[in-house]
């Protein structure tokens, strides 16, 4: 788990470092694998990421006129299914286009996004996810998919998506989890350690930053301890949703 506010220490996968050099530290991960991070997704999962998020997006149910960010965005993945369903609504509705703002750390993941085709609701921004570059109650809905466990700070972070939200307005967060069975969990512990690191050496040419990928969902909080983050960051309604018997969560909750 990351530290609290003042700990001067945060950790980076298994290792401790200090707390001002984990941002650093993260991005030299993302500069690395920016151009195959896509690729990547989908080798790990055999594409089942692409079904979690696809559930992710029609949950937050995007709508003509939204303001939706998008943290964490990368390569904008999840911003295009947002766009999609947004003109979809907006096509049977009316109404004004929805923005979609996408806010990475990283500029060579925004890089690869940019370069990709992409929908003009989305506007792009390298950004940190503690100190978002966002007016208070500017958004309706913050999604932050496969991100908030890179962060040194995790409070910090559910308290900006809480600041940039509208009253009302819905979070959710998709991550990496604990799966609810020993079972599962010794046989995900198994492909996580022994496979991923070599999948990043084959696809990405790259096993140190799959190696730090791996242990960094271990040092995550389960989905109960994760939950009462989000409720101590002015959250309400806070649940979640497992998938895949728990090796990703998607929790939700309403900004009061």
């Amino acid at each position: 788990m990351e530290p609290a506010a003042g700990n001067d220490k945060a950790s980076f996968g298994f290792r401790e470092v200090e707390a001002g050099e984990k941002a650093g530290l993260v991005r030299g991960v993302f500069d690395s694998v920016a151009s195959r991070y896509d690729l990547m997704n989908d080798v790990m999962s055999a594409g089942v990421h692409r079904v979690w998020k696809d559930i992710t997006a029609a949950r937050l149910n995007p709508q003509p006129g939204e303001v939706i960010v998008d943290c964490a965005g990368g390569t904008g993945d999840m911003a295009r299914r947002f766009a999609r369903l947004a003109e979809k609504a907006r096509k049977r509705r009316g109404g004004a286009p929805a923005e979609i703002f996408v806010v990475d750390y990283n500029a060579e993941m925004i890089a690869a996004g940019r370069a990709k085709p992409f929908d003009a609701a989305i506007r792009w921004s390298v950004g940190d996810a503690q100190r978002l570059p966002l007016p208070d109650g500017c958004a309706d809905a913050y999604v932050i998919s496969f991100g908030i466990r890179n962060v040194t700070d995790i409070s910090a972070a559910l308290a900006e998506a809480r600041r940039v939200l509208k009253p009302g307005g819905r979070f959710l967060c998709l991550e990496f989890s604990r799966p609810v069975t020993q079972t599962l969990q010794k046989a995900y512990d198994a492909y996580s350690f022994k496979v991923i690191p070599a999948m990043g050496e084959l696809v990405a040419r790259d096993r140190a930053s799959y190696q730090y990928l791996v242990e960094s969902i271990r040092r995550f909080p389960p989905q109960d301890r994760f939950a009462q983050l989000i409720r101590e960051a002015g959250f309400s309604n806070v649940g979640w949703t497992n998938f895949t018997g728990g090796v990703a969560a998607l929790h939700h909750g309403w900004a009061v």
